[in-house]
């Protein structure tokens, strides 16, 4: 029995994409150890007492903090935390 062209183009279709799926992931798309050095990152954090904080702000207010956490010494982390416990203080 013969198949139609139809059957034979995702019968190849399936041939590519199961090689492609073997095949694995390119090096140039990075690789495992850029994971390890986020994970030692946030072991070291985690260590200091430092906890990740998201919320949402309107995006002028974000742009501002941006260029104010520039120029700041310690960044835009410690500016956000002079800015909040002076805030909590009052």
């Amino acid at each position: 029995m013969t198949m139609k062209s139809t059957d034979l183009q995702k019968q190849l279709g399936l041939k590519i994409s199961s090689r492609l799926g073997a095949a694995g992931i390119p090096s140039r798309y990075g690789s495992a150890a850029g994971l390890g050095d986020k994970r030692e990152q946030r072991e070291q954090d985690r260590a200091l007492g430092l906890m990740p904080f998201a919320c949402k702000l309107p995006s002028a207010l974000v742009k501002q903090l941006q260029e104010k956490g520039a120029t700041h010494e310690g960044g835009i982390n410690a500016l956000m935390l002079k800015l909040l416990t002076g805030a909590l203080a009052a």
